[in-house]
This record gives C-alpha cells, structure tokens and sequence, in this order.
C-alpha cells in the first residue's frame, strides 16, 4: 500500500546523518505505543517480508529491545536497542546495533543513534527521526545496503497497522 501521507528522507553526509520525517493517520497514543510496544513493533518493524520477533525489551531509561528480522527462510539477523532518553509521547533516543542473539554486538558494523520526535499536526502524526552513524562511510554502508527502502517498507506496514485501527 503506497501512502499519500508525508515521507521524506534526506543525507546530511557532512554529519553523517540521515533525517526521516513521516505522517501518520493515527493518534499519538496509536503512534507512541506502536514504536515503543514490542508487541506491536513486531508487527511492523522489519522490510517485508522479514518479521520482526522480540526476544526481550525494557522501555526505560537504560533498558533494551533485543530482537530479530526473520527472513522468509527462517534465517534470523538480531539487532539491539539501547535506550538512553525517554520524554513519553514526545521524544525518545536510542543506540542500535547489529549483533548476535545473546546481544553482543557486530563490531564490524557499528552503531546507530536514533532521535525520534513525535507531534501532532491536525490529525496527524509527524514523526522526525535523526539516524547519525560514527562514520561516514558507516553511514554510506547502510544506504547501500538498503536501508531506505527497508524502512519505507516498514512505514508502510505501520499505516497498514492504523488503517486496520480504524
């Protein structure tokens, strides 16, 4: 399902960030649960058509998600989330890695530090997200391997998720 709502996505190579900011047709509560909820980020956080399982998470202020993208042939790829500040409904800020199921990270791949800002315009949601990397050829990394269309892919599983709210 192809959204008209807003989706743009933008490389800041000199700070080595990339910047997503993308509508939502849904409440803030909808939209803050959905991305701080492993049961629902299981529904929806992984590129199609990867699945998303959690094998454990702690929203809180130190706590963490450890989690899969499972491929259509079972094959897991784990990634952590380390949570470092929490303001409900507003902001939250995260390290990601890749890593292994017992969360020891990929030291090969880096990390990624998530700004994610949630408000309300009319009734909508607009989430603003901030992906910086240590490098930029880190960054450049994750382009490449997709990262744009992986996620656009998730956003579009997410409205799906709304939709069927309604």
């Amino acid at each position: 399902m192809k959204s008209n709502l807003l989706m743009n996505f933008t490389l800041d190579k000199e700070n080595k960030t990339v910047h997503v900011k993308r509508g939502f047709n849904a409440s803030l509560d909808h939209v803050w649960s959905a991305w701080t909820e492993a049961e629902i980020l299981d529904q929806w956080w992984a590129p199609a058509p990867f699945k998303s399982k959690t094998k454990s998470m702690q929203f809180a202020v130190g706590g963490r998600r450890l989690y899969a993208m499972v491929g259509p042939d079972n094959q897991e790829r784990w990634g952590s989330i380390d949570y470092s500040s929490i303001s409900p409904k507003t902001n939250f800020k995260y390290a990601a890695a890749f890593c292994d199921s017992n969360g020891i990270a990929d030291s090969n791949m880096g990390s990624s530090y998530w700004d994610i800002t949630f408000s309300e315009q009319g009734n909508s949601v607009i989430v603003d997200i901030a992906i910086k990397r240590d490098s930029l050829s880190e960054l450049e990394k994750i382009i490449e391997m997709g990262f744009k269309q992986g996620f656009t892919s998730a956003m579009e599983s997410l409205d799906k998720i709304f939709e069927a709210q309604k």
